[in-house]
């Protein structure tokens, strides 16, 4: 199969691709962040405050990011069968986002509110694929973890300072979340004008052989699940990040229930959660970002990828073992350093093994299955501890951790890049 870039894709220079990416998606960032503190804290919150919603609304709100990765493996074929640039469908799909959620502030109520979240939320996490087709197409090689990182460093930011002003305003008066949907619309739709400004061409998949008419077509978006059976070492890494991710996804949500359940004794405020689960995190995130951007960049990845899951499975025992203070802090500390190089590697990792034209199916192949896994990790680590101390449940998940570390270190000789031939 021949690598080369479909004829109508960019023919500016690269370092020209480069530049522009690297301006656009610094100014994407600041939107993103806005986006990012709506998904993990702020749409949840406005169900529970401004309308008291049930279990299954507070479900559907918190499961609509992975429905979205799930989605994912449809973004490739769809993009393909436009033949539009991708980044000019990952912005029309943002502008459904944000019309989404445009429209649950208009309507007022909690159908409407879940309709605009699992629309939104949907939308920006189905095209990262296309995002990251974009990045390998851009960014040289030895330059992507190093230009991610610092549009990373915004993103965190302004996620961080997001979640304290609008915060602080839905604390003073929850009526105000209309306007709250509103910010986080034209979030949504400044993303999608910088997305669009992003060179990129259209995609080309080699796996809808055989698909006639749209049943066929959207079937055969499975086409790059055979990408699994191929190619070895993709099985082998995503295997590896199947045992990984489901254990950490599998506790991330066992850190509120933790430090708040009285069942665990700990009975922290909540200014004292947020401060082990968001804050710490969130500012060890901030300052190591640009430091695993360059490893990144220079590390063998295998290498890279083991330190990453030691640092998680030791703050998961240090923060559910611990049971003191500095238990806590030192695992919140080493989630927010693994989880820093975690998000570059995670976001970035297919651009080091898929051939030049196959990394967004690549791409989509991987955030299908975190797809999967994040949505029954969390389902089965709570059924654990209703049978099981926390703490077993902690050491199980260090566990896996450290037997997908091992299943690495075989791979870590002779394997920098690999050739971008199919």
């Amino acid at each position: 199969m021949s690598t080369a870039a479909p004829t109508n894709a960019p023919t500016l220079p690269l370092p020209e691709r480069t530049r522009l990416t690297y301006r656009f998606d610094r100014l994407r960032a600041l939107p993103q962040g806005l986006i990012e503190a709506a998904g993990t804290t702020f749409l949840l919150l406005i169900a529970t405050r401004a309308f008291d919603a049930d279990a299954t609304a507070k479900s559907l709100i918190a499961a609509s990011g992975n429905l979205g990765l799930l989605l994912s493996l449809w973004a490739v074929p769809i993009t393909a069968h436009l033949a539009r640039p991708a980044t000019h469908v990952a912005a029309s799909v943002m502008i459904v986002g944000g019309g989404a959620l445009f429209l649950a502030a208009a309507l007022p109520s909690l159908p409407m509110l879940v309709m605009g979240t699992l629309v939104s939320m949907c939308s920006a996490n189905l095209i990262i694929p296309l995002v990251t087709a974009a990045y390998q197409s851009n960014y040289p090689p030895r330059e992507r973890g190093r230009y991610v990182s610092r549009t990373l460093v915004i993103r965190i930011a302004v996620s961080s300072l997001a979640g304290e002003g609008l915060g602080r305003l839905l604390e003073a008066d929850i009526g105000l979340y209309r306007l709250v949907l509103v910010l986080f619309g034209a979030a949504c739709w400044a993303s999608a004008s910088f997305l669009h400004r992003i060179p990129s061409h259209p995609l080309r998949t080699v796996n809808d052989q055989g698909a006639t008419g749209w049943a066929g077509w959207m079937f055969n978006a499975f086409g790059a699940m055979r990408l699994v059976r191929r190619d070895r070492l993709l099985r082998w890494m995503l295997l590896s990040w199947m045992l990984m991710g489901f254990a950490n996804l599998m506790m991330f949500p066992l850190r509120v229930e933790y430090l708040a359940n009285p069942r665990y004794g700990l009975l922290l405020s909540p200014r004292e959660v947020a401060l082990y689960v968001l804050v710490i995190p969130g500012a060890i995130r901030l300052l190591l970002s640009p430091m695993w951007g360059a490893l990144f960049d220079r590390m063998n990845f295998f290498a890279l990828r083991i330190i990453l899951n030691l640092g998680f499975a030791l703050g998961i025992a240090a923060f559910f073992t611990g049971r003191s203070a500095l238990g806590l802090l030192l695992g919140a500390v080493l989630f927010g350093a693994a989880n820093a190089g975690g998000e570059i590697a995670w976001n970035l990792w297919v651009t080091r093994f898929a051939p030049t034209d196959q990394a967004a199916e690549y791409m989509s192949v991987h955030t299908f299955l975190t797809g999967v896994r994040g949505v029954l990790a969390p389902w089965a680590g709570f059924q654990l501890v209703q049978h099981l101390e926390i703490g077993g449940v902690a050491w199980m998940a260090a566990g896996l951790i450290v037997l997908a570390s091992l299943m690495l270190v075989p791979e870590m000789g002779g394997h920098y890049n690999r050739p971008r031939a199919a």
